[in-house]
């Protein structure tokens, strides 16, 4: 099994992280957190550009085929910046279509997925949709069923206001039985890679901003980083990061190859990130001075989206269920 990506896997990964960090994301997030979705839309055609969402769409609906390791290197990123909207819901109601059978639905939408012309939430096993309200697509799955939503109800508060959560409404059924079972089976667990990733790129992002300001704060004339109580606390996070990634990586390597444990270690993975991604935005709170509790720093942006990620497609309880399931 390799655990390195591939040069060529690293550079695509170099190219979204310069795109984003030239795009301003912390400013598109707080306009998407207010609602504005044009600077999001933007962000979005430009992910698109990169070849981001046709990963995980096959090549006969103008993709470059459902790619999970290069998914999961490209959504590390997206966490990195804390990319708003709903990217990995997208991907996932792309794998799900696909998976699907329906050629009707995945004909209609998964070109426009590959091609960024589509934004499209998925919702699986709870009460909420994630961004409905800026989706093109709201596809939702209940039992054996799945219905596209006609409309949504109001937009809920939520922890991290970049996730605007609202319930989606009507839709008569599309497709229904054991074939929409299993294809929101492995819509989750693609759900489930990339978010793992994406609270491993935010952990990552947390443990630099807080290394480089204990570096700059002084106190008693000398910098806090020196501190060993300090330094204990930053070593405790990035082991935690460090113990993560190559579960990410393998739980990409076993759904790629349609490995009969990929669900096992995706969920293992989830876990694992998703607990890592916490850790570090508790240590960014505390050696940051509780900045993180206020809106105005950008610090915010990522210690909030810490807690929801980690939920998101299946809580640690959830994930550790399915672990031991095996």
């Amino acid at each position: 099994m390799r655990f390195l990506p591939t040069a060529e896997q690293r550079e695509f990964a170099r190219t979204l992280d310069g795109m984003l960090g030239a795009s301003g994301t912390p400013a598109v997030a707080r306009a998407w957190a207010a609602g504005e979705q044009k600077p999001g839309r933007e962000l979005w055609a430009r992910l698109a550009a990169t070849g981001l969402f046709a990963l995980a769409v096959p090549e006969r609906y103008g993709g470059s085929g459902l790619l999970p390791v290069e998914l999961a290197l490209s959504f590390v990123e997206l966490g990195r910046h804390a990319v708003p909207g709903p990217p990995a819901e997208t991907v996932a109601a792309a794998a799900f279509l696909e998976r699907l059978g329906e050629a009707g639905a995945a004909e209609v939408w998964l070109p426009r997925i590959a091609a960024g012309e589509a934004v499209v939430s998925l919702c699986a096993g709870g009460p909420y949709a994630l961004d409905a309200d800026a989706a093109d697509a709201v596809f939702v799955i209940e039992g054996g069923t799945v219905r596209r939503a006609e409309a949504h109800g109001r937009v809920q508060p939520s922890l991290d206001p970049t996730r605007r959560l609202a319930r989606p409404l009507g839709g008569g059924v599309l497709a229904e039985g054991p074939a929409v079972t299993s294809a929101a089976a492995h819509a989750v667990e693609i759900a489930r890679l990339v978010t793992a990733a994406q609270c491993l790129g935010l952990g990552r992002a947390l443990l630099a901003a807080t290394v480089s300001h204990v570096r700059q704060r002084t106190q008693f004339q000398v910098a806090i980083g020196s501190f060993q109580a300090v330094k204990h606390r930053l070593a405790d996070t990035l082991i935690g990061l460090e113990f993560a990634q190559p579960l990410v990586y393998a739980a990409a390597l076993a759904v790629a190859e349609g490995a009969p444990s990929a669900g096992r270690e995706v969920a293992a993975a989830k876990v694992a990130a998703g607990e890592a991604g916490c850790a570090a935005a508790r240590t960014a709170l505390q050696l940051h001075g509780a900045l993180g509790y206020t809106d105005e720093p950008d610090l915010s942006l990522w210690i909030r989206k810490a807690r929801p990620l980690r939920d998101a497609w299946g809580t640690p309880a959830d994930c550790r269920a399915r672990v031991l399931a095996g």
